[in-house]
This record gives C-alpha cells, structure tokens and sequence, in this order.
C-alpha cells in the first residue's frame, strides 16, 4: 500500500501535464500513487498518459463517471485511492510537488487537514492577479483571524486530507474547487485538527485555466459561512451543513 495517494483532476492537459508528473516523480520520496482524474476516458490527458507514462506502475488514468467537473473528479480520486492519505494538488504546474511529503506526514501525525499554505509566513503567490487572488487572500486571513480555522489558506486546493475523516464527513461540492473550503470548515467546526504549511504557488504558463469564479463564488460562500460558529457533533453539522446548502441553492435560483 502506497503512503500517499496523489489526485490530479485534468481535463484535456495533454503533454502540459509531463513536467508536473516528472515533478512529482523526483520530488516525492514517500511511496506514492498517483491518480490522474479525467472525465472522459478520450480526454487527451489520458491518451498522453497511455503513451508516456504507461510503464510505470505510480501514474494511472481514473475515469470520472459521475457529473463532469473538478469537484466530481477530485471526490472520484479519493474514492479509488488505495493509500489512507490523499494529497490533491493541481494539472497546471501551480503546486509545489516537494511539499507533498511533509503534507503527508502530518496527517499521518493526526491532523485531519493539512494546507499548503500561500499566505502564511514562508509562503508566496506568484503571478496571481485580479479579483481572483485578492478574493482568495481576503477568505483565506479573514478566516484565519476570525474563525480560527487553522489555516491562511482554507482556499488552495493543494492539501491533504485523513480519507477515513473525508469519508466520515462526506463531501457535498458540486461545483469547481470548492472542497478544499468544504472539507476545511467541516474539520474545524467538529474540533478536528488543521495545519499548514508553506509554500510557492506559480501561475500556470501555458494552457487555460478553468477556474470559474462567477459561477462558482456563491458556493464557496457557503462553506465560508459554515467555518464559523462554535463546535458541534456530527449530527449537528450534518443539520448546519445541510441549512447553509438551502440558503445558497435560493441565492443561486434568486440570482438567475
């Protein structure tokens, strides 16, 4: 059984995912698996996988069979991880492979959630610009300072998770990147630990990112007002988890 199971949601990244895959090849010491999600079992992803890197057994193709999108494909990865950690990290080259050990080792230490962080001291975010990264930054301290989350970066997706945890709590994300948000309010409010550490996010270089923020803002909205509040049972936060989900699917209709 590998340490670590790593999950790379891609959607037609063809060959722009060989240096991330060649990162992570060197960079990673622990024994791994990695698990490159796709919606489509034609994605061209998969086809340059199949031609490239079909020899070595740590790199394999999974379908996504539920709705298509990086929430489904991310949540498809963790279900066929073999490993009790999960590290979910990104196609683009944005993430820092060598952080995956150390990520790693904290959840086998007992944390829950453990976030590469780009806002903590340490770490640093490279040519991000716009809406979009004052936005992450703005969730990502305001959470920290005021609901005391454990993390400047409840927002980055490149973090690990405990699988039994993920698979006691559920994930309920449908939509773009919103788990990392989603599994970190969820930890924090049953008192379950989060850390982080830092680390150097670039912006992708070549190819198109397919963040949607418009789209996607008002569910990660919802997570955000979830991280507040004081602990609760399971039961408990299944009932708050499920009123915050209410009030943004009548955001979401109202606003259309």
């Amino acid at each position: 059984m590998p340490r670590v199971s790593v999950v790379i949601p891609a959607k037609n990244e063809d060959s722009n995912i060989d240096p991330v895959l060649r990162r992570i090849s060197e960079d990673v010491t622990l024994d791994f698996e990695c698990l490159i999600v796709v919606d489509d079992e034609k994605d061209s992803t998969a086809t340059f996988l199949d031609e490239n890197w079909g020899n070595d057994g740590r790199f394999r193709i999974v379908v996504n069979h539920g709705e298509r999108g990086p929430s489904w494909a991310i949540r498809a990865g963790i279900d066929s991880a073999q490993s009790p950690v999960v590290v979910v990290t990104m196609a683009d080259g944005s993430d820092d492979p060598r952080a995956i050990d150390l990520l790693t080792k904290l959840v086998e230490r007992g944390v829950v959630v453990a976030a590469a962080s780009r806002y903590m001291p340490g770490g640093q975010q490279v040519g991000a610009s716009g809406l979009k990264g004052r936005m992450s930054r703005w969730a990502g301290k305001s959470l920290a300072a005021f609901a005391k989350v454990g993390t400047k970066d409840a927002t980055n997706s490149f973090k690990a998770y405990d699988v039994s945890f993920v698979r006691e709590v559920g994930i309920e994300s449908r939509h773009g990147f919103e788990i990392g948000l989603e599994l970190t309010a969820k930890a924090h409010r049953l008192g379950k630990p989060v850390a982080e550490i830092p680390t150097i996010w670039l912006e992708r270089d070549v190819g198109k990112s397919n963040f949607k923020l418009k789209e996607w803002l008002p569910h990660y909205l919802a997570w955000y007002a979830l991280a507040f509040g004081r602990p609760l049972e399971p039961a408990e936060l299944a009932k708050q988890t499920a009123k915050w989900q209410r009030r943004k699917s009548r955001f979401v209709k109202d606003s259309s």
